[in-house]
């Protein structure tokens, strides 16, 4: 039973890397594309919505064992995974230092993150 699971990761492992190369690839057919890179983004926090809530949600523990076995996983492999979105105030940094100081406060202040 212990060498299907071994298989059974290591197949898990390959189609990561193979969807990893795929995005990697997309990314470098997208570079210097802000609005296809954007789009890209998008997608990426689509699937992760999508998988959470659905087959992730479905798959939860149901008693305590498997709890405490996803748990020590979550620790001991990386945590929680978080997709992060940019937050304004550092989208703006980036902007050239001629763009407008008036502009640029009232976008800030209507950013819902930048009082976080």
């Amino acid at each position: 039973m212990n060498h299907n699971k071994n298989l059974e990761s290591g197949e898990l492992s390959c189609k990561l890397q193979a969807i990893a190369t795929v995005v990697y690839d997309a990314v470098q057919g997208c570079e210097g594309e802000t609005v296809a890179l954007l789009a890209l983004l998008r997608q990426l926090e689509q699937l992760h919505r999508e998988i959470r809530d659905g087959v992730f949600q479905e798959s939860l523990p149901v008693n305590r064992r498997q709890l405490y076995s996803l748990l020590k996983d979550i620790e001991s492999e990386g945590g929680w995974p978080y997709i992060e979105r940019m937050r304004l105030q550092a989208f703006l940094a980036n902007l050239p230092q001629d763009a407008s100081p008036e502009n640029s406060r009232e976008v800030l202040e209507s950013d819902r993150s930048f009082a976080d």
